[in-house]
């Protein structure tokens, strides 16, 4: 499976209430020779370290860029990302019935939360800011490794011991038996994307608000916009276009999970796209198990958008967003031959010349072993002749290292292979048993210590290279949209379009104006850069 292997070898443990943005604002105020750093085999350390000397990459404690694409939100953050991106409810404040909302996983997973609580709120339910003052707490679920499903059971275990009515919901709610063993209070257990399902336990639980509470309050009229409740700023939003995934990766259990290639309709992608656009969305992040398999269960048919005939195929879909206007980016592309005419479409400046690409491994035997469908020389000539097509492309991946029968010959494979390809982000995962995977069963697991030794060794390579690319823009000029502003210190923390939410690198631009606000671009100048972050000024 080519796509959702990012989210089953990158999750990284932490606490619900772990603000996933905390990075982004601790480090605003780092001295421009420090890099943002996190290392997920100690996530605990990445704040305290934040000061930490590069040179410490060469030790036996890595630090590199945050490079995972786990998108929590904790019960706080759920109920701040809805107060602050839905319209006010008119009714009286203690009316109606209060739900407190836990998502974990990945971007794919908030998608589904972000549903989920729009769904409430059009049938009335408000959204509860902490345990205590929630009727009912729904806890959405990551299950792709077993540290995944670690912090999952605490999560429910937590939710539980502070309010004490738990609805459960995700990718764990496949392993109903395992949540119900360890905590047997909860309420209701249910799969991934099961929305009627959780709306309806729900209702069964916590009824609905009575609407003749007030007369005049309709919520499908007055609180819910047609594009839903956001978990995310409200100047950049996920667009999910499809669900599942037709391969069977050894390492991965999505199908099993989520099952086959899904894709929806492209009128009905783009009619959210476009309510996106509406609503002040500056950046649009395409996302789903397979992005550029986009439309091959449907057989690629033709809808109707504005008036013209689109098919639900990967180039029109980029197409259409394309001519959006607004930042448009793709995530979980597996490089088949048709996404050399998407990278076309990216010179146009519009489609964000970025490819968020898992290649997973360089060595044949590995690929082979991982039931992947690529070789590394082919995927080498194909960034090669992307580079020829848009120069200015970036492209992101992640490797596992350690995979079972992994040897050291397979391994520098791999870091030869990053030395040609020279990618401008890399994550790097050691190899997790995910439950009901066939790799499990593979012979010759690779020993842990030997696991860390080698990813160590892949990082401090990659911080070598992401410093020298990072170089190279020291000097020139780039749009950036601006994220956070620390005011304190007058510094905004942006993203070039180099950089995904939550997952690359910043730019963090000095001495702004009052007049700068979040969800604005700016144009500014590159003044310097650390292994993984670019700093700017701004000239108004």
């Amino acid at each position: 499976m080519p796509n959702t292997s990012t989210e089953s070898l990158n999750t990284t443990v932490t606490t619900s209430s772990v603000s996933t943005s905390s990075a982004s604002a601790s480090s605003a105020s780092m001295p421009k020779n420090t890099a943002t750093i996190f290392n997920p085999a100690k996530p605990n350390i990445a704040q305290e370290s934040s000061q930490a000397d590069v040179s410490q990459a060469n030790t036996n404690q890595p630090y590199h860029h945050k490079a995972n694409h786990n998108q929590n939100r904790s019960i706080e953050q759920s109920s701040d990302a809805t107060l602050a991106n839905s319209a006010t409810i008119d009714a009286p404040v203690n009316a109606a019935p209060k739900i407190g909302f836990v998502s974990l996983g990945c971007p794919k997973a908030l998608v589904d939360s972000e549903r989920i609580i729009t769904e409430l709120s059009r049938d009335g339910y408000q959204v509860a800011s902490d345990y205590e003052g929630a009727d009912l707490v729904v806890v959405n679920t990551c299950g792709f490794i077993e540290s995944a499903v670690q912090e999952s059971l605490d999560a429910i275990g937590e939710a539980i011991s502070k309010n004490g009515k738990v609805i459960v919901t995700g990718c764990l709610g496949k392993e109903a038996d395992k949540i119900r063993a360890m905590h047997p209070a909860v309420l209701s257990v249910t799969g991934a994307h099961a929305y009627d399902e959780v709306i309806t336990a729900v209702s069964q639980h916590v009824p609905k608000p009575k609407r003749d509470i007030d007369s005049n309050y309709d919520p499908k009229i007055d609180l819910i916009n047609e594009t839903g409740i956001k978990l995310t700023p409200s100047h950049y939003a996920y667009l999910k276009i499809s669900e599942g995934c037709n391969h069977r990766c050894t390492f991965c259990i999505i199908p099993s999970l989520r099952g086959d290639l899904v894709s929806r309709p492209i009128d009905s992608v783009m009619n959210e796209a476009m309510a996106l656009k509406n609503a002040g969305v500056k950046e649009l992040l395409i996302i789903s198990q397979d992005t550029s398999a986009y439309g091959l269960d449907l057989k690629y048919k033709t809808s109707f958008w504005n008036g013209m005939p689109l098919k639900s195929k990967f180039y029109d879909l980029c197409q259409a967003l394309n001519d959006l206007g607004i930042w448009v980016r793709l995530h979980y592309v597996y490089p088949y031959p048709h996404v050399d005419k998407v990278v076309e479409l990216m010179g146009e400046k519009k489609l964000l010349p970025y490819l968020d690409i898992p290649f997973q491994h360089a060595s044949h035997s590995i690929l082979k072993a991982m039931k992947r469908p690529a070789h590394s020389e082919n995927t080498l000539a194909r960034i090669k002749a992307w580079r020829e097509i848009c120069p200015d492309i970036v492209i992101r991946s992640t490797f596992v290292v350690g995979f079972p029968g992994e040897t050291e010959e397979d391994f520098q494979c791999l870091l030869d292979w990053l030395v040609e390809a020279r990618l401008d982000r890399v994550g790097a995962f050691t190899y997790s048993e995910v439950e009901g995977a066939v790799a499990n069963d593979l012979p010759n697991h690779v020993p842990e210590d030997i696991k860390q030794e080698r990813y160590e060794r892949l990082m401090t390579l990659q911080q070598e290279i992401s410093a020298q690319k990072l170089q190279e823009k020291v000097g020139k000029t780039l749009m950036v949209l601006v994220d956070e502003i620390d005011e304190e210190e007058g510094i905004a923390i942006c993203r070039s379009y180099a950089d995904a939410p939550e997952i690359d690198g910043h730019v963090y631009v000095d001495d702004i104006t009052a007049q700068v606000k979040v969800g604005q671009f700016l144009t500014v100048t590159i003044d310097d850069a650390s292994e993984y972050d670019l700093f700017a000024s701004y000239k108004g």
